[in-house]
């Protein structure tokens, strides 16, 4: 039974929100703030939860200080709710570490689908081998990462959208291909999500990461991996 973490500061959204979770068969610990959702993650072991659903707008600390906390700690998957939808607020939640954003209202099937993929791409990956590029070495297996010998922890997005590029090395993968391997929407989605974890992995891959040499941009089209 999946154990999901709701902060949301309205009362009547969490509650439908927990509701419907509930009755998708997902465990739920559900918080107003910020500052009780981290508590309920200070406990041993993180209190067995597995995903994290934020709302942005949270009184005191607010959701993205609450996407930068957990990250800092743990690549526990989070997904943000934004009622605005608008690019800053989107852009600066993902680059605070969330993982996939929903903008409310949201229906219950919606939420529990983003879930849903969110734990999968935290589960194994296929298949069971190891690469190694320029210095870089992924486990597909062990689904780790290391760079000159020195391991790169990677929240469980990043982790796959390195593995989806990696596969096939020199590939171009546009936008649209990466949403439906890695965050499984099956529709026209949001390219900025894309674009905010190739930013996130670059910073944490790359010499530089204005000049990558990993993960490489092909203009008008998408992204590849290198070093070719």
């Amino acid at each position: 039974m999946p154990h999901v973490l709701l902060i949301e500061d309205d009362t009547s959204v969490r509650d439908g929100m927990e509701l419907v979770l509930r009755r998708h068969g997902h465990q739920v610990d559900a918080a107003g703030t910020g500052e009780e959702g981290l508590a309920l993650l200070s406990r041993p072991r993180g209190g067995g939860i597995e995903i994290a659903v934020v709302d942005l707008m949270l009184p005191g600390i607010d959701g993205f200080e609450v996407c930068r906390r957990i990250r800092a700690r743990s690549q526990l998957p989070i997904i943000m709710l934004t009622s605005r939808g608008e690019d800053l607020d989107v852009v600066s939640g993902l680059e605070a570490g969330a993982d996939d954003y929903v903008v409310k209202p949201i229906t219950g099937r919606v939420l529990e689908a983003r879930i849903r993929a969110a734990l999968r791409r935290a589960g194994p990956a296929t298949p069971a081998d190891r690469n190694e590029f320029a210095g870089l070495a992924i486990d597909r297996a062990g689904l780790t990462v290391t760079k000159r010998g020195a391991p790169v922890p990677l929240p469980p997005t990043e982790l796959r959208l390195l593995l989806e590029l990696s596969a096939s090395p020199g590939r171009v993968f546009s936008r649209e291909q990466l949403l439906a391997l890695v965050w499984e929407h099956d529709f026209l989605g949001d390219s900025r999500l894309v674009d905010a974890a190739v930013g996130r992995l670059r910073a944490k891959l790359e010499d530089v990461p204005a000049k990558p040499r990993y993960i490489q941009t092909v203009r008008g089209f998408g992204y590849r991996f290198g070093p070719l």
